[in-house]
């Protein structure tokens, strides 16, 4: 009893200005308008001293209920009121006001002020940075009004400032170059869309079914030009796209259609790949894991290992020893089992070709190792054939695999999948991607090894040699057979195309069983993109 009199005598001693936001947010919850107008007038009457929360209450209010055609009016109303009243009073504006006031610029059709707003944050607003949301009202209404110049120019304002695009405007700045023409901007904007997601939406599926399908698609693209340099930009890229503009030419043929498991369109009998990330991508990676092992490791031994691996640079397989000798060994009289790692080294060796692959195992391990007759007789092996590097003391034999297989474009035997707050540091923007392709994950069942292979394509757009589009949907379900994909090709490009060795290793091939695809004929001289 007597602590709910404090609450009232608490509640009942509250000054104007909390009182006003406390009722402000009890209208912001119930999405009350004009609750909060009528709150908002009594507060002027009454002198009551506003602040950025207060004000920033309404302006939220106001611009959520723009989308109300019964309060439309009355919402731009109080909204733009209420920050002409702001700025006299000289209350600082923040992110969250300037994203209001530009939904509300944009609610009544003016995308440039909406995006003046946000280039004056920076040095009105006491330096207040712009997010996505701040952007998205100026990008999407100059999206709506067909003017690509200007969506365009918020969209480099966004680059500029560290403002990464996501799927929804990726898909709007798709759809107003296709609208208007832009053919070199809707193919720019497709590789945005593929390297920014997975699988799309249903509504950017119909964004780029509604391009093809479109009179101008068929009139850009070349029939003649440069096969090796398509050819380049596929094994430069990792696989899975070119870059190198519209192939082909013609009516495009657009349909829905599945994936076979082994990666075959179910459609047009394209094999997809399974997409590795690019030469860029793999240097700045490996520098990464360099720069971190360098931190934690003694330099001269990892320095060592470097050149070391410059002149033994043949591998197409690195194994996580310790990963593959401790599997499955948490029992009583468990220990190291090199039979299992001799398992996962002769299985490799004979896929390959009789390639040896390359056992990366702590000295401390070794040691023990060389002890027992039988197990020494097969490291000697492995030693004979140049198939084992043992990490230092000290060191962390992480660094030596994972350095490894990403140097050499190399597949990894581990199940570690390598989620320590140290790999994090790395980042996750092209590491996901990364282990799709390159990590081979095993099980022991009853003592019969079973490698899980990378899988045989990348459930991501894909650009063939060919010119052809694949473009997977989401959500999927359990069962990648059932999953939707546009498949996107032009009957021509089977005129204009030659069947080329693809140049994948051994095991590689084990992963992608495509033969790739090669466009034959020199390039004309192109005019500038319209």
């Amino acid at each position: 009893m007597e602590h709910s009199n404090k609450k009232k005598k608490k509640k009942g001693s509250q000054n104007p200005e909390a009182k006003f936001q406390f009722e402000l947010n009890t209208c912001s919850k119930a999405k009350d308008l004009r609750g909060a107008i009528s709150l908002y007038d009594d507060a002027v009457s009454n002198n009551t001293r506003l602040n950025q929360h207060h004000f920033n209450a309404l302006l939220y209010l106001c611009s959520n209920s723009v989308a109300d055609p019964s309060l439309k009016s009355t919402a731009l109303d109080y909204g733009f009121r209420a920050f002409c009243h702001m700025s006299a009073l000289a209350v600082l504006p923040n992110e969250a006001t300037v994203t209001a006031v530009a939904r509300l610029a944009a609610a009544k059709g003016d995308a440039g002020y909406a995006f003046d707003l946000v280039k004056s944050m920076g040095k009105n607003y006491n330096n207040a940075l712009p997010r996505l949301r701040t952007y998205d009202p100026a990008l999407f209404c100059f999206c709506e009004m067909l003017d690509a110049d200007k969506a365009y120019e918020v969209e480099e304002h966004m680059s500029g400032v560290g403002v990464s695009l996501e799927e929804a405007e990726v898909a709007a700045l798709l759809k107003v170059s296709a609208r208007c023409g832009r053919a070199d901007k809707v193919y720019e904007y497709l590789h945005k869309l593929r390297s920014s997601v997975r699988c799309v939406s249903e509504s950017s599926a119909v964004v780029i079914e509604e391009w093809f399908r479109g009179s101008k698609s068929s009139e850009v693209g070349e029939v003649e030009f440069e096969a090796g340099q398509v050819k380049e930009g596929v094994l430069r890229n990792g696989g899975g796209w070119h870059g190198q503009g519209w192939v082909g030419k013609g009516d495009w043929v657009v349909s829905r259609t599945s994936v076979g498991a082994d990666g075959h369109c179910c459609c047009c009998g394209e094999q997809l790949v399974c997409v590795d990330i690019d030469d860029a991508e793999r240097e700045k990676f490996a520098g990464s894991v360099a720069a971190l092992a360098f931190e934690r490791e003694v330099k001269a031994n990892f320095s060592e290992f470097q050149a070391w691996l410059e002149k033994h640079a043949s591998y197409e397989a690195i194994v996580d020893g310790a990963n593959i000798g401790l599997y499955q060994q948490n029992f009583a009289d468990g220990g190291f089992s090199i039979s299992q790692l001799d398992d996962v080294v002769k299985e490799l060796y004979n896929r390959s070709g009789k390639k040896w692959p390359l056992v990366v195992l702590h000295n401390k391990r070794l040691r023990g190792l060389m002890e027992n007759p039988s197990s020494r007789r097969l490291v000697e092996e492995w030693m004979n054939n140049g198939a084992l590097y043992t990490t230092p003391n000290g060191s962390n034999d992480d660094w030596y695999w994972l350095f490894a297989a990403v140097k050499l474009r190399c597949l990894l035997v581990t199940n570690d999948e390598m989620r320590d707050h140290i790999f994090e540091l790395i980042g996750s923007n092209f590491f996901n991607q990364w282990k799709e392709r390159h990590q081979v994950h095993y099980t022991f069942v009853k003592g019969n090894l079973k490698l899980q292979m990378p899988p045989s394509y990348s459930l991501v757009i894909q650009e063939s040699e060919k010119g052809y589009w694949h473009v997977p949907l989401a959500p999927g379900t359990s069962c990648e057979s059932t999953r939707c994909w546009l498949c996107i090709t032009r009957p021509c490009g089977h005129d204009v195309v030659a069947t080329v060795s693809n140049g994948v290793s051994s095991l590689d091939s084990q992963v992608d069983e495509n033969n790739a695809t090669s466009v034959t004929g020199k390039r004309k001289e192109r005019s500038p993109p319209s």
